[in-house]
């Protein structure tokens, strides 16, 4: 099979097509000039250079793809540039799809995120679930809506596309994460805030397994929640410090966060830095909840993903 990627040097990506390689498929990935190839330095992939808008490249990619994996995405918090996160996720979206309906690529999947349902309120939903909230909580979410909404209009007018959404990614190489418990670890970590945030968990290989399996079995225009469960930071942590012998951080009492990410979130504007703590995240440390049930993935596509707790204790070990 040759597969194309989007974002093939990021973190989802980037294991996506070691995946894809190990399993002997051809691999051709878009890549901007400035991209580190890191991730990929052991990998036999064909770069194609160009921005993920840039529909000259995209076509030169795609020539004879059996499946494009659409992964690249501008994913931050707090401080960002709007206008480009939109070019990113929503205008190199719309690239990725007419690109790949002008060439008659036979099946697409699409890497979204459970934050398209919005805030559920601290209710358990599938894919069957209506966005009830008003507005949005993110620059992040808003233009990641709007992608799925052209994907979802492309699935209704006969493109083969489908698409996952998964909750928390985690692995030994998370940009996100990753980092905080790299300091934890180091034993530098010493408070925390929000204890009690609720986080869907899945390991970066399981959504490739997902991904991989969607590609092969699934219908045109489905959605696929991708969690393995749901734990909250205090439950990480405890996992972490049982892990690693380390003793788990103090949690800033919440009236304190919220207090600094107002005096921080205009400083990190003037200054366009991006602080620790903002009013953007203060809001999904303590204000909107997105739970989500993953048993549909489990169910028809035949997808096992490791325990839960397999995947928070790896990142104390990796």
């Amino acid at each position: 099979m040759k597969a194309f990627v989007t974002g093939a040097t990021g973190f989802t990506g980037s294991h996506l097509v070691k995946a894809l390689k190990q399993r002997g498929d051809t691999v051709v990935a878009l890549v901007r000039k400035s991209s580190d190839l890191s991730r990929l330095a052991d990998c036999d992939v064909e770069y194609v250079y160009g921005d993920v808008g840039d529909r000259a490249a995209l076509t030169t990619a795609m020539q004879g793809a059996d499946v494009v994996f659409h992964t690249a995405a501008y994913v931050e918090l707090g401080i960002v540039d709007a206008a480009r996160m939109e070019r990113v996720n929503v205008d190199g979206t719309r690239a990725v799809l007419e690109t790949a309906r002008s060439l008659n690529v036979p099946k697409m999947v699409y890497c979204s995120t459970i934050g398209i349902y919005g805030d559920t309120q601290g209710r358990v939903i599938d894919e069957t679930f209506q966005r009830t909230q008003q507005g949005f909580s993110s620059a992040y979410d808003r233009t990641k809506y709007l992608a799925q909404q052209l994907v979802d209009r492309a699935a209704s007018e006969g493109f083969h596309v489908v698409s996952v959404m998964p909750s928390g990614i985690f692995g030994p190489d998370d940009p996100h994460f990753g980092p905080v418990v790299k300091t934890f670890l180091n034993g530098k970590l010493k408070v925390w805030a929000g204890g009690d945030r609720i986080t869907g968990i899945v390991h970066v290989d399981d959504l490739v397994a997902a991904m991989l399996l969607a590609a092969e079995k699934a219908p045109r225009g489905e959605h696929y929640i991708i969690s393995t469960g749901e734990m909250t930071t205090r439950e990480m942590f405890a996992l972490l410090s049982e892990t690693a012998g380390v003793p788990a951080p103090a949690e800033i009492p919440p009236p304190v966060v919220r207090v600094v990410g107002n005096l921080l979130d205009p400083i990190g504007r003037l200054l366009q830095w991006q602080p620790p703590i903002s009013r953007e995240r203060v809001h999904y440390l303590y204000d909107r909840c997105v739970r989500v049930d993953g048993s549909k993935a489990r169910r028809d596509l035949g997808w096992n993903p490791r325990p839960i707790e397999a995947v928070i204790r790896e990142l104390a070990t990796a």
